[in-house]
């Protein structure tokens, strides 16, 4: 099968099960790669963290900070709600700046990223992708800007009228009602700037060494693993990962190292057209769609 026709019964496969979405797959040795749309633009959610930790880590290698620095949070300072991490503590807890990392990246703990971004800035962020030469990854706000919406303001048994509206308020140019899901407002990204920076942080880049390190070792601690995890981790296979969802998107991005010495960066945005917050089908659509891409390229 050609990489056309591949790419084109993929397409189709989206479409019949709700989703449309950006993905890219590259050979990080070749450079070789095979997408769905890699260029178009996507609100991040959660993958924001990523360059996040990398801004951190750098900090903390130039001595800006001290990664054993103790931060406290009052059970009143939580900002951001969620089911895991420091938004279900009911008491004052002095977390360091190292362990925010690790239950920002590894647990997705969106209070931990807030308090990392009060250290570091999304500004800050930005400034420091753009000095390793990485473009197209927007870092606009933190995540606490991401629980302004009406999944937060409807009633749990109305969910999916927050994901209607989600699905149905969006422009032609990827302008929405919903700042969140405003690609011109939102912190936001295309498939392939996301795997430039997978590839600056698992080949030599303008990146610290130590801290693309440290980064890598974050991403394959990630302990949410139902989306593309089952179809790239294995006994002869090492997967490293970061999830985003936010009401209709699901993504992941990740990069898959191969016993045999192949290594494959692979970023996968999605967004639904069916208005439910759990839809696990989506999540094996979205995974069966990658793992298709990098079997063509590693069979090429």
């Amino acid at each position: 099968m050609t990489a056309e026709t591949l790419v084109r019964q993929l397409r189709d496969e989206l479409d019949e099960g709700g989703l449309r979405g950006s993905f890219l797959v590259r050979d990080l040795r070749s450079g070789l790669e095979l997408g769905i749309d890699p260029d178009r633009v996507y609100p991040i959610a959660s993958l924001v963290k990523v360059p996040l930790a990398a801004a951190t880590l750098e900090r903390i290698r130039r001595g800006e900070l001290d990664g054993a620095t103790q931060v406290e949070v009052a059970p009143g300072r939580v900002t951001t709600p969620g089911p895991i991490g420091l938004t279900r503590f009911r008491h004052p807890a002095r977390v360091a700046v190292e362990d925010l990392l690790y239950l920002s990246t590894c647990l997705s703990d969106g209070e931990a990223a807030d308090v990392l971004f009060d250290f570091t800035p999304p500004a800050e962020v930005a400034r420091m992708l753009t000095e390793w030469d990485l473009r197209g990854i927007a870092v606009r706000h933190p995540m606490r800007d991401l629980v302004e919406t009406p999944a937060e303001r409807f009633d749990a048994g109305e969910a999916d009228l927050a994901h209607s509206l989600a699905i149905g308020a969006g422009t032609a140019g990827q302008g929405h009602r919903l700042p969140q899901l405003d690609v011109t407002r939102a912190n936001s990204a295309s498939a392939r700037a996301l795997l430039d920076l997978l590839q600056a942080l698992w080949t030599p880049s303008k990146i610290d060494p130590s801290v693309a390190a440290g980064v890598r070792e974050l991403m394959v601690n990630n302990v949410i693993r139902h989306r593309l995890t089952p179809d790239f981790a294995s006994d002869a296979a090492k997967w490293s990962s970061k999830t985003g969802t936010l009401l209709n998107m699901r993504h992941e991005a990740g990069v898959v190292e191969h016993a045999d010495g192949c290594v494959f960066g692979v970023v996968a945005l999605t967004e639904s057209r069916v208005p439910a917050v759990l839809q696990p089908e989506a999540e094996v659509l979205m995974a069966r769609v990658a793992r298709a891409l990098r079997d063509h390229l590693r069979g090429a």
